[in-house]
């Protein structure tokens, strides 16, 4: 057992002489496998970064334990051919489904109703073309968990009577009213007049789109000013964890039973919720990793290659030393660990030093992206444990190489 770990351990020694002998050579042999292990490692924590961003913006923008239902939805995983059929027998959501699914939801804590406009406006000689108008009722405020920085939002009373009051995004606030407050402003939407009555906190950009840019008003004035009577979406919450799901389907089945659909039709509207565009983002990021990651991999095979060749020429140079060993009585199985120790370190060596690049990386590439980028353990531990056996397998061919010279050749070549 002695005499196993003593060879254990000198064969590690001689193997660290080896590299440190030749240090400008190793660096160069394992720049591949560094940069096979930092893109693998950058790349995964890329992809985890973009779920994190696009989950957050998305939970930012509909609250938690918040469904929709509406005519059409394309949220991931939708076919072409499916998406035009659904768009064929797919209905509008009116106002009396809105309130028949508000007034007989149980599990339901918020059922609250939306519209969608767009509309240009202008302030004195500032123009601010394109932006969101947003219908609501007054509960959305809770369904979205919705921030102010400034004033209030409306309330149902001012909802009942179509009041002219508006809740405005940061952009329009910074366009419009750059250096003073905006609460108790007037702005004209249409022609009609509105006064802000609250600002709702910034929420940043999505994908380079702006979700500041935007005015919240009434449902109902929204109805009298953009003159439409369907294309509403219902919103639902619940402030129940265990009723979220349970809620979804009570309130599918409930505007199933108003259109009078029988158990055998398809529903003609469409159901989103976070938990789905969540399960969606899992399938959308694991089928990115599927296809990058095994590109990305190549690298470490190249930089395999390299660790070879560079193994060949080390059993080339000596040659000496494997028939002197062999002469002193060292096994074919002992030249064999040795060089295959030598190898592995390498490869070892490479991917803890692609690691700590990976950190670098990771963080600048973060901070210019704008990604909460995260490096997972699981691809650190694969990562060493990949490099690790490709510095085994690209080690074997010139340690068996080495094993089998004849101790008299070898010590011929001086």
């Amino acid at each position: 057992m002695r005499q196993l770990y003593s060879f254990y351990t000198d064969a590690f020694w001689i193997a660290i002489k080896s590299i440190l002998e030749h240090k400008l050579r190793a660096f160069l042999t394992l720049i591949g496998i560094i940069i096979g292990v930092a893109a693998v490692i950058v790349v995964s924590a890329s992809i985890a970064g973009l779920k994190t961003y696009v989950i957050g913006q998305v939970s930012k923008v509909l609250g938690s334990n918040h469904f929709m239902i509406t005519r059409l939805a394309q949220v991931g995983g939708t076919s072409g051919e499916e998406y035009e059929r659904l768009n064929r027998v797919n209905k509008d959501v009116i106002w009396d489904e809105y309130e028949y699914v508000r007034d007989n939801c149980r599990l339901c804590t918020y059922v609250g109703a939306q519209m969608n406009a767009g509309a240009d406006l202008q302030e004195g000689s500032i123009e601010m073309p394109s932006v969101r108008m947003i219908g609501v009722t007054d509960n959305m405020y809770e369904i979205e968990d919705k921030t102010l920085e400034e004033g209030r939002f409306f309330s149902k009373e001012e909802v009942s009577r179509a009041a002219a009051v508006a809740v405005i995004g940061t952009d329009v606030r910074e366009r419009l009213f750059e250096f003073t407050s905006p609460i108790g402003k007037q702005i004209k939407i249409r022609g009609v007049p509105v006064t802000i009555i609250g600002m709702e906190q910034t929420r940043g950009s999505f994908f380079g789109q702006s979700q500041d840019r935007h005015i919240y008003i009434p449902i109902t004035l929204h109805d009298r000013i953009f003159n439409r009577t369907g294309g509403l979406q219902i919103h639902g919450k619940t402030v129940i964890d265990e009723n979220f799901k349970p809620s979804i389907e009570e309130a599918e089945m409930l505007l199933r039973n108003k259109r009078q659909l029988s158990a055998s039709e398809d529903s003609t509207f469409s159901v989103v919720n976070v938990d789905e565009f969540n399960s969606t983002m899992d399938k959308v990021t694991g089928a990115i990793a599927a296809v990058v990651l095994p590109i990305t991999a190549i690298i470490l095979v190249v930089g395999g290659i390299v660790v070879m060749n560079i193994m060949l020429v080390s059993v080339t140079e000596r040659t000496f030393e494997v028939g002197l060993r062999k002469a002193l009585g060292a096994t074919r199985s002992q030249i064999l660990l040795q060089f295959l120790i030598e190898s592995a370190l390498l490869c070892i060596v490479g991917g803890l030093l692609g690691i700590l690049l990976s950190f670098g990386a990771t963080a600048g590439v973060g901070a210019a992206l704008g990604l909460t980028m995260t490096i997972t353990a699981f691809y650190v531990v694969i990562s060493i444990v990949v490099s690790s056996g490709i510095g085994i397998l690209a080690g074997l061919y010139p340690a068996w190489k080495a094993a089998r010279l004849d101790p008299i050749v070898a010590l011929q070549k001086v």
